[in-house]
This record gives C-alpha cells, sequence and structure tokens, in this order.
C-alpha cells in the first residue's frame, strides 16, 4: 500500500506538470505569442537560449514578478489583463521551458 500511494503522488505531480505547461502554452499562444515569437519590442524570443539563460537564472518567481509588473514595452501582465498571476506564472514557466 506503501509503494502505491508513492506511485499516486508521482503520477500527480508528473500530471499536474504537465497541465501547468499545456495552460501556459494556451497563455503564451494568445497573449505572450505576438511579441516573443517575433521579438517585437525587444522581447526575447520563444526558444533562444541566450536571450533567455539571464532571466531563466533569476528564477521563475523573479520572472513572474517582472511579467505582472510589465517591463520596457511590456505591459503589466503581458497584454493578458484576465490572467491570474497563475496564469502568468504557468506562461512563464512554458516559456523557460522552451528556452533552456
Amino acid at each position: 500500500m506503501k509503494n502505491f500511494t508513492h506511485v499516486v503522488i508521482v503520477g500527480l505531480l508528473l500530471a499536474s506538470s504537465g497541465s501547468v505547461l499545456a495552460s501556459g502554452q494556451k497563455i503564451y499562444q494568445s497573449s505572450c505569442q505576438a511579441c516573443h515569437a517575433s521579438g517585437a519590442a525587444g522581447a526575447p524570443k520563444l526558444g533562444d537560449k541566450e536571450a533567455w539563460a539571464p532571466r531563466i537564472a533569476t528564477g521563475v518567481d523573479a520572472m513572474t514578478a517582472v511579467a505582472i509588473a510589465g517591463k520596457g514595452a511590456m505591459p503589466p501582465r503581458g497584454a493578458c489583463a484576465a490572467c491570474s498571476d497563475e496564469d502568468i506564472k504557468a506562461a512563464v514557466e512554458y516559456m523557460a521551458s522552451q528556452s533552456k
């Protein structure tokens, strides 16, 4: 029974991680892609490891705080006013995962 419980917990964690990335991908596609696909206004392009490395080094929480507050030409919440903090974090996690 103990082993079964561990397997269930690990499975739930993996499923949760995957669903966060899927949610983040949807938010990226609807709100972030316009700038992060082309590099408009200096936005780091999705997948550009060199551009993302120093940002990723600051950690997800720091990157999320920047996205929530806005920076430079990026408006607060990256133009997703309806996004919760968790939504923004999911988008940040997705973009970071695609740029490592």
